[in-house]
């Protein structure tokens, strides 16, 4: 049997070697992601990293000769006081105008009496561009209320300190590595999807691809056992898988520690290639499982197009778990362990920590997906058994 099994891996290969849309698809997947990642990183970097301290703050207000001390205040702060339109509401709702500062007439009279002076703020919610601007006049008026606060508290001899009941201390512990996850959540997703990605045109061109040119009927007159056609063509992928892997790691490697992203973050960010080789074996079990789970996908499609319609979910579906993972704090654990796929995802994110994994949870979460891997191998032999599925018939 495992001659034959040689035999269809052998001609598989050697069909896919030479079918160029097979390679172009591994080496696409592999040079994509990582600069999608990089992408996300510039820009998100520039965001995170804009200072909006540094762009003029105008604010047009009315009724700025009722509340000179506050708008004095105001201009002493970098704050640029401008006349407010006619009709602030109509000029925010048009978007004329992004927050206009009401002072009322009676403003004076009860700021004099030392009673709350109320004051306005015409804003529209669902203008986001604008709300930079309105964080930054809500800042200054509540830094302006606590001043004069204090100084009225000081002249009736009471200390400012007195409502000051509790002093919050913060002790970050978190590392560099960590505080650029929001960056590096993304990468066991991307990683995952090649996972999926790296073999799909080969299982699709040497199952339904034969099916449709006709040359399936002719190799099962071969004596060659179902479960030695199936075990060929679905090893035939993992070598495209492995270098799809390889390709997108390297090109990680490269990004990590070639371009100058702590410029662009402001905090160090770096993958050494240990963590790489690590993430890399962690993801070998996965590779088994995702040709296993396309084997049985395909043996329920009548043609490529239809093969390749289902597939195309499958990446994403399985890589999807993976980002919230990230996103909820998910700890490893023996049941998480169980979870083929998201067992490797939670591991991989230990490593982009640079927090130590258990090799218990590593050699849990390796059988299970592997046991997994067997349980869809094994079903996709027997799939191929019935002849109304091999050749695509009702």
């Amino acid at each position: 049997m495992m001659r034959h099994v040689w035999i269809v891996l052998a001609k598989e290969l050697l069909d896919n070697f030479r079918d160029r849309r097979s390679l172009l698809s591994t080496l696409s997947s592999a040079l994509l992601t990582p600069l999608l990642l990089l992408a996300m990183i510039v820009l998100l970097g520039q965001v995170l990293n804009s200072n909006p301290d540094e762009k003029p703050l105008r604010i047009p207000v009315s009724g700025a000769e009722n509340a000179p001390s506050l708008v004095e205040y105001l201009r002493q702060n970098g704050a640029q006081i401008l006349p407010a339109p006619l009709n602030p509401e109509d000029a925010v709702r048009n978007g004329d105008a992004g927050v206009v500062l009401e002072i009322p007439a009676d403003y004076g009279s009860h700021f004099t009496r030392s009673d709350p002076a109320a004051v306005s703020l015409v804003m529209d919610a669902s203008h986001t561009s604008d709300a930079v601007t309105l964080q930054r006049i809500s800042a200054l008026l509540n830094n302006y209320n606590r001043l004069v606060g204090a100084q009225r508290l000081m002249l009736r001899g009471v200390s400012p300190t007195i409502l000051q009941a509790l002093v919050v201390n913060r002790m970050d512990v978190s590392t560099p590595q960590s505080r650029t996850m929001i960056f590096l959540y993304m990468l066991p997703f991307l990683l995952i999807m090649n996972v999926f990605m790296g073999g799909m045109f080969v299982i699709i061109d040497a199952t339904a691809g034969e099916r449709e040119r006709g040359s399936l009927e002719p190799l099962l007159t071969n004596p060659v056992r179902r479960s030695a056609m199936v075990l060929g063509k679905q090893l035939a992928s993992l070598p495209f898988a492995l270098i799809t892997m390889l390709l997108t790691l390297v090109m990680f490697a490269l990004i990590f520690n070639l371009v100058p992203i702590e410029q662009i973050l402001g905090i160090p960010m770096s993958l050494n290639m240990g963590t790489l080789w690590r993430i890399f074996g962690l993801c070998i079990p996965m590779l088994l499982l995702a040709s296993a789970l396309q084997m049985v996908v395909v043996a329920f499609t009548r043609s490529s197009k239809e093969a390749q319609t289902y597939l195309s979910f499958m990446p994403f579906l399985a890589s999807l778990p993976s980002m919230f993972a990230g996103l909820l704090s998910v700890k490893a654990s023996f049941e998480t362990m169980l979870i083929p796929i998201f067992g490797q995802a939670l591991l991989i994110n230990q490593l982009m920590r640079g927090e130590a994994v258990d090799g218990f949870n590593v050699l849990i979460s390796a059988v299970t997906t592997l046991v997994v891997a067997v349980v869809f191998t094994l079903l996709a032999i027997r799939l191929y058994q019935r002849e109304q599925l091999l050749f695509g018939k009702k």
